[in-house]
Formats: structure tokens, sequence, C-alpha cells
């Protein structure tokens, strides 16, 4: 499971810097067709938008394999290690049911919803847009499972380790 991570951490990776270079790219010449042309491109506004959603996703499953996101988890660290890893087993379990009903299952009834809707710039689906829920969704499904595996075989932590402190 650990190489099948790895994978999936190389290929989001990869993705993200491809759709931020897209971004990028879109943005600014959207910028130099409005400012310089004075005429501004009519599809780059729209792909912009859309290129963000599907980072922003594959972003943060990315961010979900590395254990990255947010957690309030300054009570949990006081319990014994055993309370931990109970309270680390429910959190995953508790992503695993979001992403698998909210995520996969309500990402592809939407995409379905969507698939026959043009979009107005572009020569493509409102569904394409919506395809990353459900893609993703699995993805994190996948990367819960194995955290979950790994907290309950004792391969990692319950509780992430703490990032870098800041100061002010």
């Amino acid at each position: 499971m650990h190489t099948l991570s790895k994978i999936f951490d190389k290929v989001l990776a990869t993705a993200c810097v491809a759709l931020f270079a897209i971004l990028v790219a879109t943005v600014s010449w959207q910028v130099f067709t409005r400012q310089v042309l004075g005429d501004p491109s009519t599809w780059s506004e729209e792909l912009a938008k859309y290129v963000f959603v599907w980072l922003g996703m594959f972003g943060a499953a990315l961010v979900f394999s590395e254990r990255g996101h947010i957690s309030v988890d300054v009570v949990v660290r006081r319990f014994s290690e055993r309370t931990q890893r109970v309270v680390a087993v429910a959190v995953q379990l508790a992503v695993i049911a979001f992403a698998v009903t909210a995520l996969v299952w309500g990402g592809a009834r939407i995409t379905v919803l969507a698939w026959g809707q043009s979009l107005s710039a572009l020569p493509s689906h409102l569904g394409v847009v919506y395809l990353v829920v459900p893609i993703t969704g699995v993805i994190i499904t996948f990367y819960a499972g194995s955290h979950l595996a790994s907290v309950l075989r004792r391969g990692e932590a319950p509780v992430a380790s703490a990032g870098p402190v800041m100061e002010s």
C-alpha cells in the first residue's frame, strides 16, 4: 500500500504542477489580451476558474496524503497513546465515510447531471469540471484507508507531528 501511495503522491504532485503552470499561462494570457491588446480573451477566464478548481481539489488530496491539513489536536495529545489511536481510527473512518458519500457518490451524481450542460466559452461540458470531485474522493478514501491501516499496525503516529512553530 505504501508503494501505491507514493505513486499517487507523484501523480498528484505532477498534476498539481501542470495545472498550476496552465493556470499561470492562462491568467497571463488573459491579462495580456485585456491590457496590451485591449481585446480580452473570451475563453481564458473560464478556463482559469475550472483549472483552479481541479488544482484545489488535487492539492487538497495531496496534502491529505501528507497529513498536512489543519487539525486541532491539543486535547488528543494529552491522552494516552491507546486513546490517541482510537481517536485516530475514528477520524479516519469519518473521513472515509465523508469521502465516499459526499465526494464519490455525490460527486458522481452531480457529474452525471451536469454532463449534458455545455460551457459557455469552452468546447466542453460542465460535467468535466465536476469530474474532479469523485476522482478526488476515491484518492482521499485510499489515503484515509492507508493512514487507518498504518495507525492500526503502529506504522505511523496516531497524531501527526507538529510542523515548524512560527514565531512572531
